[in-house]
């Protein structure tokens, strides 16, 4: 059964192209007031890897970088549209979730005005043309604020889905203004063009050209004969984008070795699994509770599994073929609901996220559509009131739904408490919680990861990090261990687990780790620095130099490369050239304390004792609460003659630590050269009190007390030095001299 083709449309007037800007600015205001609580959200799940640690989006030129996103980006990867618009928000704002988020709800907006622009003119190609306008509408705002595209809109990494999406209803709407104006040349261009980027945003696209040609057949053209008659041109265009989309596949490692054949699970289960995903998608569209961020990575291994779900699948595919056939326009937007599910929901295994409610963000406007005209026909003149009172509902779930993104821990226990069996959820929070250094609890969460799922080897290498932190380093190991068993090519943790063994001062075995890791990653700046460091303390101090000197050759602005650079030619016994690495770190880096102190300590030892001094009087206005500072500062103000500066630190020291010894001497010391002897006496004093089995520190005592005309009490002292040490000449010849007087 055909329908009669569309009559050209004349150009819209300018009441009607008002209209459109209001209802755009409308669903921007309602978008925003809906999505207000999770506007300022931190960067949760994918977010991470896609954002935070994707150096591709750090600089917009050349166009080239931010379009070559890492396979390890995530959601960005493979999508270089979706990458290039990461760039423009970083561009704009850095880190801060605000911008991106916000740019991601804009979009939302404008999505939902393409969708009722799509769906105006779908539906007045059909009986419905008289309330297409208004049902469109009405549609598009029930899409907007339904609560399942929640998580579409606040997972920053899931503009995806809105990417494509908008992608794929501009070429819709591409392709129906071109037959509306056969003559025109622009609307055909911009048509493909929509489709080429929306192979580049993500893999959903690949059905945008069947669904395009099934759309053409039942809105415009009346047959697939006449669509391909009139317009086959466009058609093969919008079918050679594919050769955009499979290279862009091809070219990112099936996504990291996440997605497609050969990734480690099975097609079958796979299958199976959708059956089930799609039921819930379903009924999420209707009920939509629970809303879970992550459904987690199990699957179905037999049909008796999920058999329902299976016969009720078959039973709606029956029914779209059959209503293609009999009333097409019902069955393009069910055909179109399956094909949009299609590349995530059916044969092609996705092992890390069996299910995701992120998929049905397009697919849900097909389900919609189905509903709000079957319910506009049944409740006649009460629809309006039925609609407005639905919308409302469904943008109060969307709101309260948005609090659950206001910190990651919150989103995750709520997730636990609603997927109770989903390890990757345990294992979130447990991250969650090691960001804010909650350790003990961290480990809780991850250790019932690992419960669930022994085979997790993500769950084990954080596990270790944490038991590293908790002070378990013989409890860490093992689960290193079991990581890389697990997840060999990871070389995040081949290199935790080098780090792990350098603490278990095993530093020749965290080499072998660290190579490995630069095997997957090579020429890793940080992953050159931490194999530098481990050849360091095994005592290859010529290996690791030639690390932090690579490292320096694509980095010369590493400050912490010079530093290590420093501390290997100190070990070479190449001070002279360790020299200007220290001083660059330094510059680098200026309120580093560590850099600033072996500085100073390198300049003394060149005989630069002024320089020195300066280093270490920075240091000290950095940390004045550190008293080695303070002492070392003294000591070398002491051995430069500037007794009264020396004094004035190493009181200072003092006051810090009362009970250190050698700075009490030193200073004790430098009284007694300023003639303050009074002072030094008391000094003497305290070191005699903190170290009573000491002859000397008795002696110095004496020196002070017969330098303040104290003499009987020096004498005391020496004698209490000769109880201790009979033997001490220089206390015995002081003695006999103070008697002599």
């Amino acid at each position: 059964m055909t329908m009669p083709p569309a009559p050209p449309s004349p150009a819209a007037p300018a009441g009607r192209r008002g209209a459109g800007y209001l209802c755009g600015l409308i669903f921007l205001l309602i978008a925003v007031a809906v999505y207000a609580p999770a506007l300022r959200a931190p960067f949760v799940f994918d977010d991470h890897p896609a954002i935070e640690r994707n150096a591709s989006i750090r600089h917009l030129w050349p166009p080239a970088v931010p379009l070559s996103p890492p396979v390890t980006a995530a959601g960005a990867a493979g999508r270089p549209i979706v990458n290039l618009s990461l760039a423009f928000n970083y561009s704009i704002g850095g880190l801060e979730p605000l911008g991106y988020r916000l740019a991601n709800v804009l979009g939302h907006a404008a999505v939902a005005l393409l969708l009722a622009a799509v769906l105006r003119r779908a539906l007045a190609q059909t009986r419905l043309r008289r309330r297409a306008a208004p049902l469109a509408a009405g549609i598009a705002l029930l899409w907007l604020v339904h609560p399942l595209q929640t998580e579409t809109v606040i997972c920053i990494i899931q503009r995806n889905e809105i990417l494509v999406a908008g992608f794929f209803l501009a070429m819709l709407y591409g392709l129906h203004r071109t037959a509306e104006s056969p003559q025109s040349r622009r609307w055909p261009v911009l048509t493909a063009a929509a489709c080429l980027l929306g192979m580049a945003s993500k893999e959903v696209m690949a059905t945008a050209p069947v669904v395009a040609f099934l759309y053409d057949r039942t809105f415009l053209a009346g047959s697939f004969a006449l669509a391909w008659r009139r317009r086959g041109h466009l058609h093969l265009a919008l079918a050679a984008t594919w050769l955009l989309l499979g290279w862009l596949v091809l070219g990112h490692e099936q996504r990291a070795g996440t997605a497609g054949f050969g990734v480690g699970l099975g097609v079958w289960p796979y299958l199976l699994t959708q059956c089930d995903a799609i039921t819930t998608y379903l009924k999420l569209a209707f009920w939509p509770h629970p809303l879970v961020a992550d459904y987690g990575f199990q699957t179905a291994n037999h049909l008796a599994e999920v058999a329902g779900s299976a016969t009720l699948l078959a039973g709606l595919l029956a029914s779209t073929v059959l209503a293609l056939w009999l009333r097409p326009a019902a069955g393009f937007a069910a055909a179109a609901f399956f094909a949009l599910l299609a590349p995530s929901s059916s044969f092609v295994p996705l092992a890390t996220q069996t299910a995701a409610e992120h998929r049905m963000y397009l697919p849900l406007a097909a389900v919609l559509t189905l509903a709000v005209v079957g319910i506009d026909a049944v409740l006649g003149r009460h629809r309006r009131l039925a609609l407005f009172t639905v919308v409302l509902a469904a943008a109060a779930a969307t709101v309260k739904r948005g609090t659950d993104y206001r910190s990651e821990e919150r989103l995750w226990t709520d997730t636990i408490a609603k997927a109770p069996d989903n390890p990757r959820a345990y294992a979130s929070l447990g991250a969650a919680l090691i960001q804010q250094e909650r350790w003990p609890e961290a480990r809780g969460q991850l250790e019932a990861a690992v419960r669930r799922h022994p085979g997790y080897a993500d769950a084990h290498n954080d596990l270790g990090a944490v038991l590293g932190k908790l002070g378990l380093p013989a409890e860490a190991l093992p689960h290193y261990l079991e990581a890389r068993r697990l997840k060999s090519d990871d070389p995040d943790i081949r290199a935790n687990l080098g780090g792990a063994l350098v603490a278990a001062g095993k530093p020749d075995a965290a080499i072998g780790e660290f190579a490995a890791a630069l095997a997957l990653r090579p020429a890793d700046p940080a992953l050159l620095s931490r194999r530098g460091d481990a050849l360091l303390q095994a005592g290859r101090a010529n290996e690791a130099l030639q690390d932090f000197e690579m490292l320096l050759r694509r980095q010369p602005e590493d400050a912490a490369a010079h530093h290590n650079a420093a501390a290997s030619l100190g070990v070479l016994g190449r001070p002279a050239d360790a020299l200007p690495h220290l001083t660059r770190a330094v510059e680098l880096q200026p309120e580093r304390l560590e850099y600033r102190i072996n500085l100073g300590d390198a300049l003394q030892r060149a005989g630069r004792t002024s320089d020195a001094m300066l280093q270490y009087e920075v240091a000290v206005r950095l940390r004045p609460d550190l008293a080695a500072l303070h002492y070392n500062l003294g000591n070398l103000r002491l051995g430069a003659g500037a007794v009264a500066a020396a004094a004035i630190s190493l009181t200072e020291a003092v006051r810090l630590q009362p009970d250190w010894v050698p700075a009490r001497h030193n200073l004790a010391l430098a009284l007694m050269q300023l003639w303050r002897p009074a002072e030094a006496v008391e000094h003497y004093a305290e070191i005699g009190r903190l170290e009573p089995t000491s002859a000397s520190a008795q002696h110095n005592l004496a020196l002070a007390l017969a330098a303040a005309g104290r003499n009987r009490e020096a004498m005391a002292a020496d004698e209490t030095a000769l109880r201790i040490d009979p033997g001490f000449s220089a206390a015995r010849r002081h003695w006999a001299f103070l008697q002599g007087r």
